[in-house]
């Protein structure tokens, strides 16, 4: 896996997770998901691209903060929505 320099990290900023018993918006719907992703630049938790709300992907293209890790215990990988890659 080759990991790229991306221009969106410089986004990235400490976080607290918001909701971390979950995806804020399934929470709120009581919708299902499969993983969790953190945005890296404001603590939002949604649900991931295998979810059937894609909760995470709808929050970076809305409110413009692309840069996300696994919320995963035991994963620390980041994507890059509008790169789709790995940073």
């Amino acid at each position: 896996m080759t990991i790229v320099p991306d221009p969106h990290v410089v986004m990235i900023r400490p976080v607290v997770p918001r909701t971390p018993e979950g995806c804020a918006e399934c929470l709120r719907l009581g919708t299902p998901w499969v993983h969790l992703r953190l945005c890296l630049i404001c603590g939002h938790v949604g649900c991931c691209d295998s979810s059937p709300m894609r909760h995470a992907r709808a929050h970076a293209h809305t409110v413009g903060h692309p840069i996300v890790r696994s919320f995963e215990p035991g994963e620390n990988w980041r994507w890059c929505y509008v790169d789709e890659a790995m940073v």
